[in-house]
């Protein structure tokens, strides 16, 4: 929360959290939802979503903002709780997710980085972020093979942006990530 902004009511905070997780999931299915069935769908009148949400846009960028900053939170949460090497591969798994949330959400992405005139990709940095942390505890403890770079780990695991969240993409995934990982302890000095 930032100086001078009054602290919501806990019910409002509820609203606002079960309009994104709607908005998200209707989002996601289908960039021409309208806000009045996202509205009646999270449980509140129109008001309270336009009380929150000015427009379809504000909307659709606070989804993605709030999704890229969850995936980056966990990153800290995960080398809190795990081995540097595991904590890495469970990011991955989120950063699934995340990729098969913003395919489906990409048309509303693209619409509302139209009216705003600004890109959707607010939170690119806090994903690079999030990458340099468990790189940087991987070298650390020598899991990884020595050198690999942020660009390299986003060049190899680039393939999960082009599967199809509407498939089975999970399994592929797993498949995908588990190549990466092989690679990326392949020369791997040991624990340090």
């Amino acid at each position: 929360m930032s100086r001078g902004e009054v602290p919501q009511r806990s019910d409002a905070q509820r609203n606002r959290e079960r309009i994104l997780e709607v908005a998200l999931a209707e989002l996601s299915r289908s960039a021409d939802v309208p806000l009045s069935a996202i509205a009646k769908k999270a449980g509140v009148g129109q008001g309270t979503l336009y009380r929150h949400f000015p427009d379809r846009e504000a909307l659709v960028l606070e989804i993605h903002r709030q999704e890229v900053q969850q995936l980056a939170d966990s990153a800290a949460e995960l080398l809190r709780t795990r081995e540097p090497d595991r904590a890495l591969r469970e990011w991955m798994d989120g950063l699934a997710r995340y990729a098969m949330a913003k395919a489906g959400l990409a048309d509303a992405l693209r619409r509302a980085a139209a009216v705003t005139g600004g890109a959707a990709k607010p939170g690119y940095p806090l994903f690079l972020a999030a990458i340099d942390r468990l790189l940087a505890a991987n070298h650390e403890a020598g899991t990884i093979r020595p050198g690999v770079t942020t660009d390299d780990f986003v060049l190899a695991i680039a393939g999960v942006w082009q599967m199809d969240p509407t498939g089975d993409w999970r399994p592929r995934a797993d498949r995908l990530f588990d190549l990466v990982m092989r690679g990326l302890r392949t020369g791997a000095p040991g624990r340090a």
